[in-house]
């Protein structure tokens, strides 16, 4: 075992494509996608506005939205055309129509109409341009209220605008940021992508280099299942128990993302399981790569699937049945859901058990599958080795 250890480790840092998944990339994309996402939300979407009343009041519309630091009227067009043409060519994201008869409508007591126009291609866009518009709307409703209002106070006023005070208290996500509702479960991600890669580049290049195109060279030291898959994972293991505890521990503290840990052993203590299962996950599906290059189609097409199926996304309610099963499979569903219930949500081992006993399971699975194909490689290994 300790021999099949070695010589693992001496081929991943021969493996320049090794090297590069096991080290490099999950010391380095984490810090890429953080620093992307690290102002969390957007700033200063540029806006167009289409003001055909020409009024106080839709001047004082616009200088209220154009205050929201979220949005900026950067654009005034005469006709809706001119600002589909600015939203075609990138340069505005939204538009702002305001009809001629604004101004009366309020002024004679009856419902004014505001239209908004939103690119939906980006999210963030359209979720800054929509709540600024439904909020500046809801201010001005308040001061209409209290000036048409027959109160003698202030207070009568408030009480007046507003009957029941909502405080809205964002839970876990201080920020309401992207970063904080997503990164943290790309991270875990990238934990496992890049062991399915490496682990697939060592089965491909095995294959490759074996007259026979066998997973298992013929070696006199490649014998006993045990001794093979736990050599493997042993050197798998010391390089990612290094790796996890940055990605797990270390990254969310350098861009400050929210994090209600307990204790950061419970964190460790996940972590354990967790790259086992994903370990043994990547040497039962390295079975299936015969080159290397196939490792790369694998991985890349499977990646945003997994990270849809994880719930994190996309609610779990609204998936279907069939695709929760799958999703069972696959170690970084539970790993996920219990990384971000520890350091999100201030949770403690007890409380991810079922995720927790998940990993263990499948790491027991996926360890006795990955056994099993594994013989059948000695075994094919051995009859080849009599025919030559």
């Amino acid at each position: 075992m300790c021999y099949i250890w070695w010589s693992e480790m001496k081929n991943t840092f021969k493996d320049e494509g090794m090297l590069i998944f096991f080290i490099i990339v999950p010391l380095i994309y984490p810090l890429i996608y953080s620093w992307i996402y690290t102002n969390e939300v957007v700033r200063e979407v540029p806006v167009a506005v289409i003001d055909m009343s020409h009024s106080k009041s839709s001047r004082t519309f616009i200088q209220h939205f154009d205050a929201s630091p979220d949005v900026s009227v950067a654009y005034y067009c005469n006709n809706i055309a001119e600002s589909q043409s600015l939203i075609g060519q990138q340069e505005a994201y939204g538009a702002i129509y305001i009809p001629a008869d604004y101004e009366q409508r309020l002024g004679r007591g009856e419902q004014a109409h505001i239209s908004i126009y939103c690119d939906m291609a980006l999210m963030l866009t359209y979720k800054a341009i929509f709540i600024t518009a439904t909020n500046v709307s809801l201010e001005l409703n308040s001061q209409l209220q209290a000036a048409r209002s027959r109160n003698y106070t202030k207070r009568d006023a408030e009480i007046t605008t507003a009957p029941i005070r909502i405080e809205a208290i964002r839970m876990f996500n201080a920020t309401g940021g992207y970063g904080n509702a997503l990164l943290p479960s790309v991270l875990l991600l990238i934990l496992q992508q890049t062991l399915l890669l490496g682990i697939g580049l060592s089965a491909g290049t095995a294959r490759e280099t074996n007259p026979t195109g066998d997973l298992i060279p013929i070696n006199s030291h490649y014998s006993g299942v045990f001794r093979i898959v736990l050599g493997k994972a042993l050197c798998y293991l010391m390089l990612y128990a290094v790796t996890g505890t940055y990605i797990a521990l270390c990254v969310p503290r350098l861009f400050g993302y929210t994090t209600l840990l307990y204790a950061p052993t419970d964190i460790l203590g996940l972590m354990v399981p967790y790259l086992f299962a994903c370990i043994f996950f990547g040497m039962f599906l390295s079975c299936l790569v015969r080159y290397r290059e196939n490792t790369m189609l694998l991985v890349v097409f499977t990646s945003i699937p997994m990270l849809f199926l994880v719930g994190v996304s996309w609610p779990r309610e609204a998936i279907p049945g069939y695709w929760q099963g799958v999703s069972w499979l696959i170690p970084s569903t539970f790993g996920i859901r219990g990384y971000l219930t520890l350091s999100s949500m201030g949770g403690t081992l007890q409380d991810i058990e079922p995720e927790y006993h998940a990993l263990w399971l499948q790491t027991l699975v996926y360890f006795l599958l990955t056994c099993i194909v594994y013989r059948y490689q000695i075994f094919r290994a051995r009859r080849h080795s009599t025919q030559l």
